[in-house]
């Protein structure tokens, strides 16, 4: 079965609820990574710790991130964004461009997107053959695989939008003068080619749930319940590993 289509948007909560479990999950996170990090507990380093975000356009991927790191010292924590890759990162192997990011013992890296490109992006708007992203999926499961073998916590959520709550964002940035940067006419192209998108997104659900590391599929039409959704995940990953 399709797991987009399972996707409950409706279940929103209360925004009095919704808050008071996002401060208590914060909360919760900073004594986690306080503990992972080496700063209280038995000060000894815990296992690193890797969020991979992925999502549609303006599904909040920015907010989630920015509400799960709020809380953490700046020195813990490495948040990295990835875009198309330059010239000479092309000349490597897709997957060579995201190791010097990734996180050490008792630390932890956020990606804001991540090698995933391969099977969405670049099959979807032809930057990579059949045959290259085909191939990816059995060698993104085996980088996940190895870095979990040596210890990594990994955690890898969608964030998954309908297609009317996107256009509204869309709209919604056009028309603010400090936001409307964050929407190009790339976001528009990528809006008309949604049905390959999700095709791409069903097959990478699939094809590299595993595990050592499982897709979160996270309802986001309600932003403040996504938010949630997301720090709790987090704690829940960690506390299950340690």
């Amino acid at each position: 079965m399709k797991r987009l289509s399972q996707v409950d948007q409706g279940a929103v909560l209360p925004k009095d609820e919704a808050q008071r479990r996002l401060e208590a999950a914060q909360e919760r996170l900073l004594r986690l990574r306080l503990t992972l990090g080496g700063q209280i507990g038995d000060r000894k380093l815990g296992p690193p710790l890797c969020v991979v975000f992925e999502g549609w356009d303006a599904s909040g991927k920015g907010g989630s991130i920015k509400r799960l790191v709020d809380h953490l010292d700046p020195r813990h924590v490495r948040v990295s964004q990835f875009a198309a890759p330059t010239f000479d990162e092309k000349r490597h192997h897709f997957l060579w461009r995201f190791w010097p990011v990734l996180p050490g013992w008792g630390g932890m890296t956020v990606l804001d997107r991540s090698w995933y490109g391969r099977v969405l992006v670049e099959r979807v708007e032809g930057f990579a053959t059949p045959e290259q992203w085909n191939r990816a999926y059995d060698e993104i499961v085996e980088f996940e695989r190895t870095l979990a073998a040596e210890g990594m916590i990994m955690v890898k959520f969608w964030l998954h939008i309908s297609s009317k709550e996107q256009l509204r964002r869309f709209e919604s940035r056009a028309n603010d003068p400090l936001r409307s940067w964050k929407l190009t006419d790339e976001d528009w192209r990528n809006r008309k080619k949604r049905g390959a998108y999700k095709d791409a997104v069903e097959d990478m659900l699939a094809r590299t749930d595993h595990p050592v590391a499982p897709w979160t599929v996270v309802a986001a039409d309600d932003k403040a319940t996504a938010r949630v959704a997301v720090v709790e995940a987090v704690c829940r990953a960690i506390e299950g590993a340690v």
